[in-house]
């Protein structure tokens, strides 16, 4: 009889940690669902962000749309799930690889909830300087690749103007911000 009270402890403390983690994955979805229209987040891979630094991401949900969308970074300050296309992917490989990048067709990221205050002229500041555009209001946009960069020529440099504007200029991570709506999350 001890044993099947033992037992029975057992399977319930495993299927409560079983359907806790389908919750947590069900909150990341939802998290990564968020950072686009729902046309595109809802047929999109959602994918989870890696354990440990250099692992591998997790899939959440196969998607076939082509956008790979991904929860609020953990360990950062504000709300950033975004969802990105294959140049999107490409480029963030190399950004947080710190390599170069080629673009060679126009690509498409979402970040609708916003971000993380961030420099707007280098990629990799982890704060203010007098010099960096500190940008400590979290924006909801459409990020845009372009595949030369000599179609950014006469476009701003500067959120203050109040529309698109080129994001970390003279780097290989060169981009245009779009300011976008907020999202519901809800949706």
């Amino acid at each position: 009889m001890k044993k099947i009270i033992v037992l029975t402890i057992l399977l319930v403390i495993a299927a409560g940690e079983i359907l806790a983690q389908s919750m947590t994955n069900q909150a990341k979805i939802k998290s990564a669902m968020s950072a686009a229209p729902s046309s595109i987040s809802m047929d999109a891979t959602i994918m989870d962000w890696p354990a440990t630094e250099g692992g591998e991401m997790t899939m959440l949900k196969e998607g076939t749309n082509g956008f790979t969308c991904l929860p609020d970074m953990p360990d950062t300050p504000g709300n950033d799930p975004m969802c990105l296309d294959e140049p999107w992917l490409k480029w963030a490989d190399a950004w947080m690889n710190k390599e170069d990048v080629n673009i060679t067709q126009m690509g498409f990221g979402y970040m609708l909830q916003g971000g993380t205050p961030e420099s707007n002229t280098d990629p990799y500041a982890t704060g203010p300087t007098q010099d960096n555009e500190w940008m400590t209001d979290a924006v909801p946009h459409l990020m845009i690749l372009v595949p030369d960069e000599t179609m950014l020529d006469g476009l701003p440099t500067s959120p203050d103007q109040g529309g698109p504007w080129v994001m970390w200029r003279n780097t290989p991570y060169v981009h245009i911000m779009a300011p976008m709506p907020r999202h519901d999350a809800a949706n």
